[in-house]
Order: C-alpha cells, then structure tokens, then sequence
C-alpha cells in the first residue's frame, strides 16, 4: 500500500555473530557474518523501485556495511543519534546471564548500568524525528534493533519503554508513515523479511 505521505523505511542491520547468539551489541562494532552480507546484498532487491530523498545510517560498522551491501553507501549520511542503545556494563552478554544476576531485569525497564537508559535513547529518537518531519520525501534509515524499536514507539508518541513492544529481525524493512495527513504518524509496515 503507497501513502500520498513521506515514509521512513528503517533497516535492521544483517546478522552478526552477536545478533546470532543474543549477546548485547551496541557500540562494538562486530561485522556482519556471511549470512548477514547475503541479506543485506537481497535488500537492494527488496527496495527497488524505490526511490529516497535521504539514505541515513547509524555510524555503526554492520549499520554501515549493510547500508552499502544493499547499494545505498555511496549517498548514505552518518548520523551519530541512530547509533544503537548504550549497553554500558552489558555490553556482549545476553540477557539470560544478565537475568542470573539480576534477576527480573528489562532492558527497556531498567536500562543499563554505565549506560543508557529507555528515556536517553528516547532523546535520541526524538531528535532524529526531528530531523526526519524538516526533510521532505521518502528516507532510508540503516540501524540497529532496540534503537529502530524506541525510534518507532516515539514516531507513534509512545514513551520510549514502549519500544519493547517491537521486535525487529535482522535485515529487515519497516516503514513509517502518515494515515490521513501529517498530524497521523503510523507504524505501516513492520519486521517485514
């Protein structure tokens, strides 16, 4: 279904071997694994036809390799606030072992000590929807999963600990819009693969 609106196609980065194990992955940067270079090369199919005024990445490397295996490198601009979530003292540990220690613990809940917290990355968000409603047409975002999830909760006006409502999968497409005019946002296509 097309929209007489801009939209906001958002990306999951490809699969690393973080995302493969459920380690937590927000500042290392951790290349894709083959598997993830070959979806990231299928999105170019799955976005052709498509034409963007923008083409926005994390400054992330498995962001950045993803934005350029799907053929959008070359006009992508870094954008510091999609970064993913800072997981500070969790950073490459899974939840399980987190939960061994503290038990009881959500990330968009709690947040992470020496690191972010749900309101921080919903700063964040807010800032680059800024960015996104002063830029007209269509925009290409390539991020990671839990900041894509606040990103969307807070185009819908939800606080950001609602994000943990969304799940994302890896390389794929999700698209933000308007319903009946611009005072609409919407979620209209998610987690697509």
């Amino acid at each position: 279904m097309s929209s007489a609106f801009p939209e906001i196609y958002l990306v999951r980065h490809g699969e690393t071997e973080w995302s493969l194990s459920g380690r937590h992955t927000g500042r290392s940067d951790i290349p894709l694994t083959s598997n993830g270079e070959e979806a990231a090369r299928k999105i170019a199919d799955r976005l052709a036809g498509l034409s963007f005024s923008a083409v926005w990445s994390s400054p992330s490397e498995r962001a950045r390799k993803t934005c350029a295996l799907a053929g959008f490198g070359s006009g992508a601009v870094i954008k510091d606030d999609l970064a993913e979530w800072d997981y500070g003292a969790y950073e490459g540990i899974t939840t399980k072992a987190i939960l061994a220690d503290r038990p009881g613990w959500q990330l968009f809940r709690d947040g992470c000590p020496k690191g972010e917290f749900a309101a921080d990355v919903g700063d964040r968000a807010d800032a680059v929807i800024g960015g996104l409603r002063q830029t007209a047409g269509t925009i290409l975002i390539f991020s990671s999963s839990h900041f894509l999830r606040v990103l969307a909760a807070r185009w819908l006006g939800l606080p950001p600990e609602d994000g943990a409502r969304f799940v994302l999968d890896t390389a794929s497409i999700s698209v933000l819009g308007y319903e009946h005019d611009l005072t609409e946002p919407v979620i209209r296509r998610w987690n697509q693969r």
